[in-house]
């Protein structure tokens, strides 16, 4: 058996301003919550999925730092490049800034691609499909969209 990811934890700077933005602009349900002064923690998911999605624990003290080894990002898979979009908008009225404009293509002439910004400590994020995304622009003709934003 091949190992496959379970759940991703996230550091973050301010669980309250982290759990809103992941539960009210990006749709996920909070599945537990610890609430002790030193220990702030958030289960997010899908109310009746298999367990939680996203951790996120309220542990650091600076923002993402790109520069440094660790997560390059965390991508998230739509059911169609429609439900992107609905994404790109909410994100927007909410004032995410994005690294490139609307949807772009993971690769030139690629199928599959999304978009990408940053959630409020700086981490870099995706939302993308494996098809839907044919005609849209790459950003960068050499390299993979997703490795260099």
């Amino acid at each position: 058996m091949t190992l496959r990811t379970g759940h991703t934890g996230l550091n973050v700077t301010d669980l309250d301003r982290s759990l809103a933005f992941y539960r009210d602009v990006l749709g996920f349900a909070p599945l537990a919550e610890g609430k002790e002064d030193g220990r702030r923690y958030a289960f997010l998911g899908e109310a009746g999925g298999d367990g939680p999605v996203l951790t996120l624990w309220q542990q650091a003290r600076d923002s993402y730092d790109g520069g440094r080894a660790g997560l390059h990002h965390l991508a998230f898979t739509a059911g169609s490049v429609d439900r992107v979009r609905e994404y790109e908008a909410a994100l927007r009225a909410a004032g995410v800034e994005f690294a490139h404009e609307g949807v772009v293509a993971h690769q030139e002439g690629s199928a599959s691609g999304g978009i990408f910004f940053h959630d409020p400590d700086g981490t870099r994020l995706e939302i993308s499909v494996p098809h839907g995304a044919e005609g849209a622009p790459a950003p960068h003709a050499s390299a993979p969209t997703c490795g260099f934003f």
